[in-house]
């Protein structure tokens, strides 16, 4: 007997699938193919729009791992840390869709986009506060711990979390030097130092770590992280 497919759940949609993902909402985001300057608006916009759902998800791993820090369960910090960290590389890996946007093309949509620009985005800003704020839960944790990560043991879980965000800063670290790319291979931008160029910002941020005391060469001589680690700017 054929079951029944008929959806249950509320909302709008033929289907449950459709209902629980949204997804007539979530298809209709883009610019309509009557309103796009360049066809090309659709890749631009769903690269952009997906990162802001891994960033979404990101951030949540993120204020969780320092909830998970602050009660004093390092490991479980961690393993939400790695997730935000695939999150992020998953965000990395699909910028290679800007492989199939010529500069040309770029310029013929870029009145679309206004002054729009990828420094805007909420859920990057999201990630890069929490980032702050479980760097100083780190500091509060190892400080309980003796404030000396080379005392503990290799296994130790506090070890662990560092390591976990040794990893977040390198992927965070990885995208960057990827958008950089991008900026300058499509976007037109002339290179970081240039005056007035917007690919300036995206050079001087290349060399950012949020956590730069855990950092190979420094982990093992004692320094706690300092809840004002690294720049502000993110």
């Amino acid at each position: 007997m054929k079951r029944d497919q008929s959806p249950v759940l509320p909302g709008d949609g033929s289907t449950d699938y459709a209902r629980y993902m949204r997804t007539d909402e979530l298809l209709a985001l883009q610019r309509r193919p009557e309103e796009v300057l360049h066809r090309d608006e659709l890749l631009f916009q769903v690269v952009h729009q997906s990162a802001e759902l891994w960033l979404k998800l990101a951030g949540a791993e993120l204020t969780a791992a320092v909830g998970r820090t602050g009660a004093a369960d390092p490991a479980g910090a961690a393993a939400l840390l790695a997730r935000a960290t695939l999150a992020v590389r998953l965000v990395t890996d699909q910028l290679e869709m800007f492989r199939h946007l010529s500069p040309v093309d770029f310029q013929t949509m870029q009145p679309a986009l206004g002054n729009g620009s990828g420094a805007e985005s909420p859920g990057w800003r999201q990630a890069a506060t929490v980032s702050r704020q479980l760097g100083r839960a780190f500091a509060g944790h190892l400080a309980t711990r003796g404030g000396r990560l080379d005392a503990l043991a290799p296994d130790d879980p506090t070890r662990r979390l560092a390591t976990a965000m040794i990893a977040w800063d390198e992927q965070v670290h990885r995208w960057r030097a990827r958008h950089y790319e991008v900026a300058l291979q499509v976007g037109g931008h002339a290179p970081g130092g240039t005056p007035g160029s917007a690919a300036t910002v995206l050079a001087k941020l290349l060399g950012h770590r949020f956590f730069p005391e855990l950092h190979p060469g420094r982990a093992g001589v004692g320094v706690p992280v300092s809840a004002h680690s690294g720049t502000t700017e993110a």
